[in-house]
This record gives structure tokens, C-alpha cells and sequence, in this order.
């Protein structure tokens, strides 16, 4: 266990000391103290006391993006050819199942290859994670998993300290698109519309093509009616979809389910689970071009 950086405190004064006198930390400051936190150099006690207080100063725009690079520099890449990353958050689902695995086989055929991301459970919804439904059920084989076991381990040795802080930090953030499959289009879920723009600023510039959707508990998939957004080239447009405009009325769930009633959902799925898998998937050709609109995806997979 490390003894502590001395260089670390004051990293912990910036965003330690109270309203009048926390502050920003520069690119620079921010690229260390990540590194410190990474490398093992910090203490768990001071990594803990960094999150929480960044969490509450909060964290800026800019160290997000400067705490990105040095996660990049830890992070192995393996490009996924046609890839489309999925940015789900680390915490789980608690109330309803997953889509991925069902709306990854139909878009097969129009070689799409969707890429998720697993790993421990982080604070703090409690959910079910995507490392436990990839390691549970059978995938189609053109969805690929990657775990941060392995992908970034630096990044997955802090999982006992978060775990034991047990609140969301700028790490539950962070750690949804690592882009460790070198995609150039990501979809990523969104809780709060101030944070659009937040995530358009973070990552809109690592991808050809992102978009962002206020889905269901965070995640990147349409269970009811929503907003997303699309980020190229600079710019953002919006747009309402409802999936009764597709024929759907899917009652979602609102109460808590536990892992072997959620990946029973996905081992026998209903009609309405399929139909909705399906607006989900027609998104995703929408996203990677391979349909000029959400409405030409859902033609085209025969919806």
C-alpha cells in the first residue's frame, strides 16, 4: 500500500479547502494528479479524498478532458474494425434489462460490430453490469467485449476504492467511452440535459459521429420517449423519438430487478422487448450511416 505522495497534497488543497479557496486545477496539475492516482504513487486515503472533493468543487470541462489524455495513455487500444462504442455506465442497470445483446445480432447483417465495455461494479446504483450479462449469456459474434481488466487495469485497481467511498465520482464519466476499440462513432447515455453539452465538450471531438441519448437509467437505450442528440463536425442537432411512433408501447419498470430476472428477459425475450431492440438497433445503423434516418433503420430491419 503506498505511503502517500507529498506532492499529492496539493492537489487535495485545490479541491479540499472550501468554496473560497478551491479552485480549478491546470491541464498540467490535473494530468499528474491522475497519473498519481493511476500509477499507484497516491494513497487510497488521498485518491478517495481527491474524488469526493473534485466531485463537489466540481470537476471542470478542462480536467476532464486533461484527466482523459493520461487514462488514453494507460488504456491498450484494439481497433475494432466498423466499430460502434456503446458508453454504458459502470454502476449497472437496476430496473429494467439490457438491449445490446439482442439489437447486436440484427445489425450483422449490415457488418456493424457493436463494443461494450465491463468491468467490476462501481457506486452507485447497484445495478446489473455489463460484465455480468456478457459472461453470463451467449454473444453474437459481432458484438465485441472488452474488460478493463485488461484494457486498463491501472484504471480498474481503484475499484475497491471507489467501492468503499460508494458515491459516483468524475470517474463514473470518464470511464464510459475509453475508446479502447478505436471506434469513430460512440453513443452514450445522458441523465441531465445541462449535460449534453458537458459530454458534446469531453468527448464530441474523439469521434466522427457521437451521439448522446437520455435513456433508460443512463444508459444509451430507448425504453420510452426521449431526446438525443448528434454531435459532428462541430455541431449538435436534437430530435424527440417515441417509440409509439414505431408501434411500440413497451411498459418499462420502475422497480428494482434482480440479475437472474434480468438475464431471463434476455435469454427468452418478448415480443415487445424484440420490437424495442429493434428501434435500438435502427439507431445504431442511424449512427454509423448505414441508414439516413432512425425511421430508414427501422425499414430496413424489417420493422
Amino acid at each position: 500500500m503506498a505511503e502517500g505522495s507529498a506532492d499529492f497534497v496539493r492537489y487535495l488543497k485545490c479541491v479540499g479547502t472550501g468554496v473560497k479557496h478551491n479552485r480549478d486545477l491546470t491541464d498540467e496539475e490535473m494530468r499528474d494528479a491522475m497519473g498519481q492516482m493511476l500509477s499507484g504513487k497516491a494513497a487510497p486515503e488521498q485518491i478517495a479524498a481527491f474524488l469526493l472533493g473534485w466531485r463537489l468543487k466540481p470537476e471542470s470541462v478542462e480536467e476532464f478532458r486533461a484527466a482523459l489524455t493520461v487514462l488514453d495513455a494507460h488504456t491498450r487500444h484494439t481497433p475494432v474494425e466498423n466499430g460502434l462504442e456503446l458508453g454504458y455506465p459502470f454502476d449497472g442497470k437496476a430496473d429494467n434489462p439490457y438491449l445490446f445483446p439482442l439489437a447486436a445480432a440484427m445489425v450483422a447483417p449490415f457488418s456493424v460490430r457493436p463494443v461494450v465495455y465491463g468491468g467490476a461494479l462501481q457506486p452507485s446504483k447497484g445495478g446489473v453490469t455489463v460484465r455480468q450479462v456478457c459472461r453470463s449469456l451467449p454473444m453474437p459474434e459481432n458484438l465485441v467485449y472488452l474488460d478493463r481488466e485488461e484494457y486498463c487495469p491501472s484504471l480498474a485497481a481503484l475499484s475497491p476504492i471507489r467501492r468503499k467511498l460508494g458515491l459516483r465520482t468524475g470517474l463514473n464519466t470518464l470511464e464510459r467511452l475509453p475508446n479502447a476499440g478505436r471506434c469513430d462513432t460512440a453513443l452514450i447515455g445522458v441523465f441531465h440535459k445541462p449535460y449534453v453539452q458537458k459530454y458534446v465538450e469531453i468527448f464530441g471531438d474523439r469521434y466522427k459521429r457521437l451521439v448522446i441519448v437520455k435513456g433508460n437509467e443512463g444508459t444509451p437505450e430507448i425504453f420510452g420517449k426521449c431526446r438525443l442528440w448528434l454531435c459532428e463536425k462541430g455541431e449538435v442537432s436534437e430530435r424527440i423519438v417515441d417509440p409509439k411512433d414505431f408501434g411500440i408501447d413497451y411498459a418499462k419498470s420502475f422497480e428494482r430487478i434482480d440479475a437472474a430476472t434480468s438475464l431471463a428477459m434476455l435469454r427468452e425475450p418478448g415480443e415487445g422487448l424484440m420490437r424495442l431492440a429493434r428501434l435500438n438497433a435502427a439507431l445504431w445503423l442511424w449512427a454509423k450511416e448505414k441508414a439516413s434516418s432512425l425511421e430508414e433503420g427501422w425499414e430496413r430491419l424489417g420493422g
